[in-house]
């Protein structure tokens, strides 16, 4: 991952209703939830609620599909675990101790 895409990913990621959005999304698992639910779970109006999807989206973070009338979201995982892994790409690099700051994978 570059810089400017962690850069994005994280910027959209710095809003407390994305993020509180995301973190849903990550718990449900990649089955997703329906926006609706999204909404009432969050106490989001639909039309925030569509900005913040659309925000999460843009950058690839989310996952959409549509099943009849709905639309399910789902993190995407892969983006997710890539920006993961960008952020702890050096962890305790300069580090003189034995105990390491990251954990092993």
């Amino acid at each position: 991952m570059k810089l400017d895409a962690a850069v994005s990913l994280l910027g959209a990621l710095a809003q407390e209703s994305r993020l509180a959005l995301f973190r849903l999304l990550v718990q449900k698992g990649p089955d997703g939830i329906a926006a609706g639910e999204i909404a009432e779970r969050l106490g989001v109006a639909p039309n925030a609620l569509s900005f913040h999807l659309k925000e999460l989206s843009k950058v690839g973070l989310l996952k959409s599909r549509q099943e009849g009338r709905f639309i399910y979201y789902a993190p995407d995982f892969k983006v997710m675990n890539g920006l993961v892994a960008y952020l702890s790409e050096n962890c305790c690099a300069g580090s003189k101790t034995a105990d390491p700051c990251c954990p092993p994978r």
